[in-house]
This record gives C-alpha cells, structure tokens and sequence, in this order.
C-alpha cells in the first residue's frame, strides 16, 4: 500500500471513529430524554392516581353524608309522621275544650257535656298516643321557644317573667313545638 491509501484509510478510520462517537453520544442522550421522559410520565401518572383517588374518597364522603342525610330524614318524617292531622285537629280540640265551660243547670244539657267529655278524652287519648304533650304554662317562667307573650302585666307577688294566664293551649309533639302556648306574662 502506498503511503497516500494509508492516509486515506486513517482518515477514513477516523472519520468512522467520529461517526460512531457521535451515534453514541446520540443514543446516550435519547436514553437520558426517554429515561427522564419516563420519570416525568410516571410522576404525571402518580399525580393523576392521587388525584383520582382523592375524587373517589370525596365521592364516597359525599355519598355517606347523602345517605346519613336521607336516614335522619326518615327517621323525623316516622316520628312526625302526625303532625299534620294533629295540627288540623286542634282547632277542633280547642272547640271541645271552649265547649266543655258551658255550665250545665239541667239534666239534656249535662248529659251532652257528659257525651262531649268522653269524645275529648278519648281523642286527648288518641293524641296522647301519638306523642301529643300539652305544654305547662301557668306559673311556668316565661320560655320565648314554648310560649308566645300577647300581653303584659303588673301584678304583686307574682315574679317577674312569669306566665299568669293561658289564653289558648300550647301543644308539643314528642320535642317538637307544633303550637306555642297564648299567654300573659307578668313584667
């Protein structure tokens, strides 16, 4: 081989040399993006589970509350599951009640009040059943919550706050005030 073939054949060598340096530095730093891209696909991908799942736990909070909700719900609407009859009989009741302060002189009309009386019981009874308590309010200290104030007065020996007369009755169903008692309160 004559010198020139040997110098082409180092250029030659050396350029492959280069070229094959230059491949690897390629294929390290593609290694460095697809290592670094798989960290940062993977760090997305944690990010995305987490966030998932901390939908799916608030989901599922929400849910137990919605079903918690709806329970307590059932539950009020069965115990007071009277309140409206109750409430559109105690017109009546009040009726009853006025009805019962008739004096009776002769024996027609102590009869009736006798027939009248035993209707009232009976349908106190029913009530009563039902949960129907009559709220105390003579003598009682005055309770915004279980009586409504329609007058005022003044009277000596009485304490202050006081209910001195029921002008109508309040009532209660179990710990639900369906109607507050009408009263007098001493100042």
């Amino acid at each position: 081989m004559s010198e020139n073939e040997q110098i082409k054949n180092r250029e030659h060598a050396e350029d492959q040399t280069h070229e094959t340096e230059e491949t690897i530095e390629t294929e390290v730093s593609s290694e460095e993006v697809v290592e670094s891209g798989s960290e940062e696909v993977e760090i997305d991908f944690q990010a995305k589970a987490e966030e998932a799942e901390n939908r799916y736990l608030r989901l599922r909070a929400d849910f137990d509350n919605y079903r918690r909700r709806i329970q307590k719900e059932e539950e009020a609407k069965e115990k007071y599951r009277a309140q409206s009859l109750i409430t559109n009989i105690l017109p009546a009741l009040d009726n009853f009640e006025r009805a019962l302060t008739i004096d009776s002189s002769d024996d027609s009309t102590g009869s009736l009040l006798k027939g009248m009386q035993m209707v009232h019981s009976s349908l106190l009874q029913a009530l009563k059943e039902e949960g129907l308590e009559v709220i105390e309010a003579v003598g009682q200290p005055f309770d915004p919550n279980l009586h409504q104030a329609v007058m005022q007065v003044s009277e000596e020996g009485v304490e202050s706050n006081t209910v001195v007369e029921e002008f109508q009755k309040g009532y209660r169903l179990k710990d639900r005030v369906i109607r507050p008692s009408m009263v007098k309160v001493n100042e």
